[in-house]
């Protein structure tokens, strides 16, 4: 069935239709990392965010193409036009060729992904790989009379812009505001207005990263990337644009005054923003030094854990909330969700272990409404909370089947296991996680059966002291075994 996508369009602050530009086909442009250190959990809530919108808009049907860009160039470090490349920074400290370090977070941040589940984009472009492409964007806003060269950089002019657009539109922010509050910056004597930001930097002699362009050997703003990647990859015109709430000002408010200035109209449709993780209700982030990488996250080797989280359990920690509310760190809050994935996956495997019934008690209009009710979740903004709230449910009844309280006939069940998996691991991009490999896992269980047929058996020649000391001895080792009039159930309390 045609399913009506609803999602929050930051720029015009409500909930819209999703209704693509070109029928049954999705162009979507997410800010990727600036590869100078590893990913870390702020990172980790905008791609499995955006993630979910990539793997639910394939779902229902849409042929999707995904670009998420690398920067490895022009991404200063105050974020505005001044301080040294971050990661010529990195490469000077380290001493190695810039791409060197490009090149190895890149690699990491890819293995960090893959741990997530997290889907590569249809297509990765890096900065370095589009210096011709943002020469030529300053070309044309330089020909539209709203940019300056200044000492062999360029400047976008965004008093000049805003006499005509609305410089400001996607943040909400007063143009007035914006210069009242721009702080005084170092080479603010090249620009004409503290607001204005820069579009191409003339090179100091010790800037490693540099290019030849018609105003001087230099490197692109951090801002023109994305638009001229996201124009070369997806047109003029193109449906999504995402990334963390961070960047709405000035990363977004940016792109959208240089798609504008180059070629007189909006680029995207709709803007999304992820809200951010915070700890102790600060965000985390490189630059305020309170972040844990994913690698930390996975060994447990930072000081603010307490043990170390799988990928799997990180991913259900940041779907159990909304993408756009915020998410404050805690290790009680990644036990909570461990134990609430440890949940859902103990549900999935019950549901290979019930018998059908003829008949059941549980009908298939309890499954029909289960599918309807994740998908007017999914429809409503991605609200993946809810989806796993009644995957919960779910769960509550299959082990009422489990514990024979209640039945399902065969087509029931299947009808359950196939919403089970199309909604936690299709959608939510869940996935099954083993200790030590799923063979030795499966090998351990195997052992369990044997020693509970052996109970059995003493059970059957009324060996009561053979059959309690096997169920007494599993239950020291966390392993709950109930008897049912088939046989038994068992599961390990971790």
């Amino acid at each position: 069935m045609e399913q009506k996508l609803f999602i929050y369009n930051t720029l015009s602050r409500k909930k819209e239709e999703f209704k693509p530009i070109t029928p049954g086909r999705v162009g979507m442009y997410v800010c990727g990392p600036t590869v100078y250190g590893d990913a870390h959990l702020g990172h980790a809530r905008p791609a499995i965010t955006f993630d979910l919108l990539f793997r639910y808009l394939q779902h229902i049907g849409y042929k999707v193409r995904y670009v998420r860009n690398i920067t490895d160039v022009g991404h200063l470090e105050h974020d505005a036009d001044e301080g040294e490349d971050k990661i010529a920074k990195k490469a000077r400290l380290e001493e190695l060729e810039p791409m060197e370090v490009a090149q190895y977070y890149t690699n990491r941040f890819h293995a960090a992904m893959e741990a997530l589940n997290v889907l590569p984009p249809s297509i990765e472009p890096h900065a370095t790989g589009h210096i011709i492409e943002q020469i030529e964007l300053v070309k044309e806003i330089l020909d539209n009379g709203y940019a300056y060269v200044s000492e062999g950089s360029v400047y976008f002019d965004v008093e000049k812009y805003n006499k005509t657009h609305h410089y400001g539109k996607l943040s909400g922010r007063n143009l007035e505001d914006v210069i009242n509050n721009s702080r005084a910056l170092d080479g603010v004597g090249e620009k004409h207005n503290q607001v204005d930001f820069a579009l191409w930097k003339c090179a100091q002699p010790q800037h490693i990263m540099r290019w030849p362009s018609p105003w001087s050997n230099g490197f692109p703003g951090w801002h023109c990337e994305c638009t001229a990647m996201g124009r070369k990859y997806l047109g003029d015109h193109f449906d999504i644009h995402g990334g963390g709430m961070d960047l709405i000002f000035p990363h977004h408010e940016c792109e959208i005054a240089q798609a504008v200035a180059s070629q007189g109209s909006d680029m995207v449709n709709y803007w999304m923003h992820n809200n951010m993780i915070t700890i102790n209700g600060q965000k985390m982030g490189k630059s305020l030094g309170n972040f844990i990488t994913l690698a930390q996250f996975f060994s447990g080797e930072h000081e603010s854990l307490t043990q170390a989280y799988s990928p799997m359990t990180i991913r259900f920690f940041i779907l159990q909330a909304h993408y756009r509310s915020t998410v404050d760190f805690s290790n009680e809050a990644l036990q909570a969700s461990e134990k609430g994935l440890s949940r859902l996956m103990e549900g999935v495997a019950n549901l290979k272990r019930i018998t059908p019934a003829d008949g059941g008690s549980v009908g298939m209009e309890y499954v029909d409404g289960l599918r309807r009710k994740c998908y007017e979740a999914m429809n409503d903004d991605l609200n993946s909370p809810v989806v796993i709230s009644h995957l919960f449910d779910a769960c509550r009844v299959i082990n009422t089947v489990v514990d024979q309280k209640a039945t399902m006939s065969a087509d029931v069940l299947a009808a359950l296991a196939e919403v089970f998996h199309t909604f936690a691991f299709d959608i939510l991009g869940l996935k099954e996680e083993t200790g030590g490999g799923s063979g030795r896992e499966e090998a351990f269980g195997k052992v369990v059966d044997m020693l509970l047929e052996q109970r059995m058996i003493a059970k059957a020649n009324k060996d009561w002291a053979t059959s309690d000391r096997i169920r007494d001895n599993l239950a020291a080792l966390g392993f709950e075994v109930k008897d049912t009039k088939d046989g038994f159930t068992w599961k390990l309390n971790k």
